[in-house]
């Protein structure tokens, strides 16, 4: 099986500050995989080196060619600029980008991808509001909404669940599900072990390093927990 992302001894870091060393293994087509750490692992780092935001100060980072445009990104809500004047419908409709441009108007059938999008994360009533008068829980689900009407292959969602409440992180969690019965290949970067056993049958567990890489019953031992911990600056 040709991965889609292949990771060769890579290390990653900012300026001069080494966050995440000699990190090799690779993420299958159609997996679903965790990235689990301590603040401070280099979980969102490793993101941002898939997504080609920061490059490898060793190593590399292979994509396979039939997938890298197939590559997206949900953001952390930390990053994003809550006072920009666009409306929920707006930000939603940014899924699309990729298909017709940023300045052409949508035609009939992205109209409606957009509004079922909307409709599947329960953000109807508020398509015409602001994102900054949007609730941490809301601008997440309309996050969510972008990245159905994008409809890409590859997935990868930095703290999707952070900063909201429950009902919302099972909501979408059931989203995350569903686009793994579709065969898509997602990776998301968490800290919550207990939602990562239950739901994500792949693991990558980091502290500045791999401590373990696999299926999650056999990477959550209290040893690698436990070793995870000890090289961290913090615990989890």
């Amino acid at each position: 099986m040709t991965p889609v992302i292949r990771l060769n001894d890579v290390s990653l870091g900012w300026r001069d500050k080494p966050v995440l060393q000699h990190v090799s293994g690779q993420f299958n087509p159609g997996t679903l995989t965790a990235i689990l750490g301590a603040n401070g692992a280099g979980k969102s780092t490793l993101v941002k080196g898939i997504i080609h935001f920061l490059k490898p100060t060793a190593g590399s980072i292979d994509i396979d060619p039939a997938f890298r445009k197939e590559l997206t990104l949900l953001p952390q809500l930390s990053d994003l600029d809550r006072s920009f004047p666009i409306t929920t419908y707006e930000l939603v409709a940014m899924g699309a980008w990729r298909r017709i441009g940023p300045w052409r108007q949508y035609g009939k059938a992205e109209r409606a991808r957009i509004n079922h999008a909307l409709e599947q994360v329960g953000l109807q009533a508020v398509a015409d509001q602001l994102i900054g008068n949007l609730s941490g829980g809301q601008l997440q689900r309309a996050l969510f909404a972008r990245l159905m009407v994008r409809d890409a292959k590859v997935l990868l969602l930095d703290e999707p669940f952070a900063a909201v409440d429950e009902d919302t992180c099972e909501d979408l969690m059931r989203i995350i599900l569903g686009w793994h019965a579709e065969g898509r290949t997602i990776i998301a970067v968490l800290h919550d072990v207990d939602r990562v056993k239950r739901c994500f049958p792949e693991t990558l567990l980091l502290a500045r390093q791999v401590v373990a890489w696999g299926k999650t019953a056999e990477i959550l031992t209290e040893e690698n927990l436990h070793k995870a911990r000890r090289l961290s600056l913090g615990g989890f």
